[in-house]
């Protein structure tokens, strides 16, 4: 008698034998994450930072920084002040409870030490919140960054609410002071939440001086020792990164060398530029698309692409 036809995702009906044997199977994982490299909790239960409430208590951060564009929409100018103090008082303690998970599942915490880090998670807390009038006014300069360097922008509102350059500089200025914190964990999970979301990956290690504006956005990369001056505009696809990797006797990659650009004040590097190394664009300089660098340049230098010779020309591929 044949086997009647199920459909893709379709439940084995009772009386019918899997074809899998579920067994086997759940010992063999067992096995594989027995041997693995990955820290797992054996018979104990620790609790793990939950990624879908940081990105939740990030967006409750954002709406207290910027009340009147993400907060409540019928404020009056003496209801706003209270709001913001509910919505902070209610992120901050429910964020400590993440920094505090954070902190113990990077550290293979136990019972012995869980009350030290919880009052590790409770001091970088309140050294947090005390940053927090500071990353309000750093953003405050993004947005005008972004308003006056783009033709396109019809008011900061809309710079605000649609770009994507500003939500990831919003994303990674919180982010920087939970890594400065010593909460890199925690850290990296606001970064790739905003880097899923608008195609910049910034890492949150990544120093980044004011007026920071990134037009367009898709693509960037920024990689962790990166320093970034004032008044630094970035187009998309732009590339900051490392351009080799030192590893240990073990073939591991060393880890905390500085390895990424040195990008000095007032730089624009336009749109697939590519900048690998421990290098410095000095201040000023502008470095064209598609440009390709791994060594310094000095204040005020214009880096292009070389020019198509004149009167040059090829056929079939033969220029390539």
């Amino acid at each position: 008698m044949s086997t009647p036809e199920r459909a893709p995702g379709e439940r084995v009906g009772l009386g019918e034998q899997p074809a899998w044997n579920l067994a086997q199977l759940v010992s063999d994982l067992r096995s594989v994450r027995s041997g693995g490299d990955l820290p797992h909790d054996g018979d104990r239960r620790r609790a793990r930072p939950a990624r879908d409430a940081v990105v939740a208590l990030v967006r409750d951060l954002r709406a207290a920084l910027f009340p009147t564009h993400f907060g409540l929409s019928d404020f009056t100018n003496s209801s706003v002040d209270f709001y913001v103090g509910s919505a902070l008082d209610a992120s901050l303690c429910a964020l400590q409870e993440q920094v505090r998970r954070s902190l113990a599942y990077s550290a293979g915490d136990d019972e012995s030490e869980s009350q030290l880090t919880t009052q590790r998670a409770h001091a970088i807390m309140g050294e947090f919140a005390t940053r927090l009038p500071k990353v309000r006014a750093a953003l405050e300069k993004d947005i005008r960054a972004a308003y006056e360097g783009d033709p396109a922008a019809k008011s900061r509102a809309e710079v605000l609410f649609c770009y994507p350059g500003v939500t990831a500089i919003t994303h990674h200025r919180l982010a920087h002071e939970l890594y400065r914190l010593g909460v890199p964990l925690l850290a990296r999970v606001i970064a790739e939440s905003s880097h899923a979301g608008t195609g910049i990956d910034i890492h949150p290690g990544a120093n980044i001086g004011e007026s920071f504006f990134i037009d367009h956005g898709t693509g960037v990369v920024i990689g962790e020792t990166s320093v970034i001056g004032s008044r630094v505009r970035l187009y998309q696809g732009v590339t900051l990164g490392a351009r080799n990797f030192p590893v240990d006797e073990s073939h591991v990659a060393i880890k905390g060398l500085a390895r990424h650009p040195i990008i000095e004040d007032d730089v624009v590097i336009y749109a697939g530029a590519t900048i690998l190394g421990r290098v410095t664009i000095g201040a000023g300089s502008t470095i064209g698309g598609n440009v390709w660098l791994t060594h310094s340049v000095p204040a005020g230098s214009r880096v292009t692409q070389a020019k198509t010779r004149s009167g040059e020309t090829f056929d079939d591929g033969a220029g390539i």
